[in-house]
């Protein structure tokens, strides 16, 4: 569960801002860089993200992510799942103070 949630995070994350650098990327996730290199590539195993190639500047060549299609959908897929697990908790949550208040 925890590493579907890292990789529901980078996918957001690369959704909003696909030309940020892995090492921005890995500051704004509070992740390691080795810790975001080994998702992204995971995600990339799983065709989730694909790498293009842009130049920044003439002298220098970086590359920023893209979602693929396949990678759209487990991102709409995690968030389901992330959305129904914070309403079961709402629910338990909502219950047990409920209960508390009845004592």
């Amino acid at each position: 569960m925890k590493k579907e949630q890292d990789h529901f995070n980078v996918l957001r994350k690369i959704r909003s801002n696909p030309e940020a650098t892995q090492r921005k990327l890995a500051s704004e996730l509070d992740f390691s860089l080795g810790k975001l290199k080994y998702c992204l590539k995971a995600l990339r195993a799983k065709g989730y993200i694909k790498l293009q190639n842009f130049k920044k500047n003439p002298k220098k060549i970086q590359y920023f992510y893209v979602l693929t299609p396949k990678g759209i959908s487990e991102k709409t897929k995690l968030t389901m799942t992330f959305m129904r697990r914070k309403m079961r908790e709402y629910d338990e949550l909502k219950k047990e103070i409920e209960s508390n208040e009845k004592k």
